[in-house]
Order: structure tokens, then sequence, then C-alpha cells
């Protein structure tokens, strides 16, 4: 990073977006073997899941449909329960692997990205080597907060399904006391609409708290809830712009994912067929080769969204502190990513930070 820290509480959307392409660009080789090594799994695992999920889902449907046609009891209405148990528990532990090793691939990749762009601000030198030998040290206290921001999304979850009961409980005892269904639909309708667009930014904004969280458990003596309270103060005042840029990395991945399923996945699904005819008959005129060529295409793309992704939040983590006078000396900062290479003493979140900046400004 070639900013001062205090010139980049100023940095607006597109500024930020600059600065993380800069430090791709100019510490490219080593974020080409962290990409390599880490992002670039982590990218194929996503869409390999996609792909096998989808073959095993409409297995299931097949089987499904083909023991509906026996009489239950019957010889083959038992064999084809059978296959169906097994292909459910395939399905299962497809599930239950793609999730283990997209969440190691995933705070690995966080750790090595998190670390480097800290590395290169601090001015310390940077190498693979380096990075992939404190990667084992620092994912386990992003595991930690993790597993708090699981928690904090299942209850946020928890809360809008009881709210969704809720209002089908009003609108049953509406139509129990004969209200008139105009009226009714039009309350269903506003509230739900209301509901969803509350849940949609609220879902956004834990992501952006717990995505900052990550870099501040590397960055400081923080983890858990305690790092996820320091990311929710971090973001005030940066809160919009935060929230945009990942809301658009986001969707960005969902537009790759999409284009993935309906060009290299989709398998007689007739309804996105109508709805994406002109695509689907591209599809079939690509063949095999074209479709994998296709597939390669998103897999480049996802990887590039991955690692612009995990470099923004480091970026956004400095902004806020910068916008909020919390000043890193570097120094210490670096001291503090040294500890990483050795036995880990975590620093006191006083040797880290320094009190505001307009303090120490004081102080000199």
């Amino acid at each position: 990073m070639d900013r001062e820290q205090e010139d980049m509480q100023f940095l607006g959307l597109f500024g930020i977006y600059l600065e993380s392409y800069k430090i791709i660009f100019n510490f490219r080789r080593t974020f080409t073997k962290i990409t390599l090594a880490l992002i670039l799994p982590l990218s194929f695992i996503f869409l390999a899941h996609i792909d096998v999920s989808e073959f095993l889902f409409h297995k299931i449907i097949r089987t499904e449909n083909q023991r509906d046609r026996f009489q239950e009891g019957s010889y083959w209405y038992a064999k084809l329960s059978d296959v169906l148990t097994f292909e459910l528990a395939a399905f299962c532990l497809v599930k239950f692997i793609y999730f283990t090793f997209f969440l190691v691939f995933s705070l690995l990749s966080t750790s090595a990205v998190v670390y480097t762009v800290a590395s290169i601000y601090t001015g310390r030198d940077v190498t693979f080597r380096r990075v992939m030998s404190v990667v084992p040290k620092v994912w386990k206290r992003l595991m930690v907060t993790f597993l708090c921001a699981f928690l904090a999304f299942f209850l946020y979850n928890v809360v809008a399904v009881l709210t969704i009961i809720v209002l089908f409980i009003i609108v049953l005892f509406m139509i129990i006391l004969s209200f008139p269904t105009e009226y009714i639909d039009k309350i269903v309708l506003f509230f739900s609409f209301v509901i969803m667009i509350l849940y949609a930014v609220g879902f956004v904004y834990m992501t952006v708290v717990w995505q900052l969280a990550s870099v501040v458990s590397v960055l400081e003596d923080m983890k858990g809830f305690k790092a996820m309270n320091k990311s929710r103060n971090l973001i005030k005042g940066k809160m919009w712009i935060a929230m945009v840029i990942f809301f658009k990395l986001n969707l960005a991945m969902i537009g790759i994912q999409i284009l993935f399923e309906i060009v290299v996945v989709m398998r007689g699904l007739i309804g996105i067929q109508i709805l994406f005819e002109s695509v689907v008959v591209m599809r079939g005129s690509f063949g095999i080769a074209g479709r994998l060529g296709f597939g390669f295409l998103c897999l480049l793309m996802l990887f590039k969204v991955f690692l612009f992704g995990l470099v923004i939040q480091t970026v956004i983590y400095f902004v806020c502190k910068s916008y909020h006078h919390e000043n890193i000396d570097k120094s210490l900062l670096s001291d503090h990513l040294e500890v990483y290479l050795g036995e880990y003493v975590p620093l006191k979140s006083m040797d880290v930070q320094l009190e505001a900046l307009n303090n120490s400004k004081c102080d000199i």
C-alpha cells in the first residue's frame, strides 16, 4: 500500500476498488501462488459441488418417480426404496464433504490473503513460503469467529421464521373473522415485501460484519463475538459503502453460479429451459468440449472474484480504522505478524492499536 493511513479514510467505492487492484497487481507473483494453492481449489470445490449435487438430486427425483409406479409393499417398491435411501445418504455425504472442504479452504484463503495484505501495508518482505507457514496458525482463530458468526446467522434465521409464523397466524385469524379477501391479500403482500427487504438488508449487513471480523481476528488480539463486536463498531460510517461492495461481489458470484448451472449443469429443468431458451439452445450447440470450456471460464471468473473480495475486505478494514482515527503503528503491527512465524504469543489490543489519531498528534 502506497497510501498513508490517514488518507485512506477518504477512499470511496472506486478508491477501494483501485487500491485493491494495485495491491494485487504490484504483488501478483505472491497472489498468483496463493490463488493456485488455495483459492483455485476453493473455486473448483464450489463449482464441482453444484454439478455433483444436481446429478444426485435428479437421480433421487427419478428414483422417487419410478417407485411411485409400484404398489407399496411390492418387491420393486421395496427395492427402489433401498436405492432411494442409498442415494439420499450419498447426497447428504456429498453435502457434508463439500461444506467441510469449502470451509477449510475458505478459512485458509482468508488467512493467507489478510496476512499478505497486512504485510504489504507494513512494508514487510512477502514471500509465498512465509505466508504458507503462517496460515495454519491463523486459521484456527478464524474458525472461532466463523462458529460465532454461524450461531448469529442461525439465530437471525430463527427470528425470521418466527416472524413469518406470526404473520401466518395473524392472517389465519383474519380469515376466521371473515375479513375481506382483498384486504387480507394487500396486508400479506405488504408485510411479505417488508420482511423480505429487511431480511436481505440484515443478511448483507451481518455478512459484512462477519467478513470484517475475519480480518480483525488476524490483525488484532480478538476473535469470536469480541471480533464481531469490534467489526460492528468499525463499520459505522462506512457501512453503506461496505454493504454495496459486498453485495456486488456476492451478486457476481451468484451470476457466475447461474451461468454455470444453465450452460454446464442443467439437466432437464423444463421451467428454466423455457425461461432461458436461447441460452439452452446455445448450450446444446456447445457440445461436451464447449461445456467444459465454459465451465473453465466460470472457474476463472470465480477465483478472481474470490481473490478480489478477500483483498477488498482487508482494505476496508484499514479504511474503517482510518475513518475512526484508530491509527495502527506499522512497526507494532509488523511485530504482531512476526509472532505468527514462531510460538504464538498474542499481543494486547493496546499494543496493536494506537490511541485516536488526534491524541497521537498531541503526544508527538
